[in-house]
């Protein structure tokens, strides 16, 4: 098991909370980006660099990832790829992703990309709360737990 980040547009904070899971932890994460990153200097936590291009990263992180894998990504339809999967997917404001509620959001997306086509101003989403930093840190500790029964404790 281990993390996948769309790194693209996951905020500085979020990675930073990132980091310090994986340092503490010993979880194997990677960041899939079309831009060079600054990674901490660690054996587990890796980069993995995509051609620019539509969703070339969500494609990368599909591609590579396993069932039981965490997805960390804003990116609606990548959340419901890694749900098909198998794995987890964890919004950087905190809200996991269910088969559930993944449809929804996609149809919520869907209809909004058909106002800003039409030429409708919908607005971007407001700056990252210290509540939804919260709600992401205790939901990655929550998979972090899972994961680790899951492998015995380590």
């Amino acid at each position: 098991m281990q993390i996948w980040v769309d790194a693209d547009a996951c905020p500085v904070v979020i990675k930073e909370i990132l980091f310090r899971a994986a340092e503490r932890t010993g979880v194997r994460m990677t960041l899939v980006a079309n831009k060079p990153l600054r990674l901490p200097t660690a054996a587990n936590i890796r980069f993995v660099q995509v051609p620019p291009g539509f969703d070339a990263a969500d494609k990368r992180i599909v591609e590579l990832m396993e069932a039981n894998d965490l997805v960390v990504t804003a990116d609606v339809p990548l959340a419901a790829a890694a749900i098909d999967k198998g794995g987890t997917a964890l919004n950087p404001r905190g809200e996991l992703y269910t088969k559930e509620n993944v449809r929804e959001r996609l149809s919520v997306r869907n209809f909004l990309d058909e106002l800003r086509g039409s030429g409708v101003n919908t607005g971007g989403p407001p700056a990252l709360s210290q509540r939804e930093r919260q709600a992401f840190a205790n939901q990655l500790d929550t998979w972090l737990t899972k994961r680790a029964k899951a492998t015995g404790g380590s």
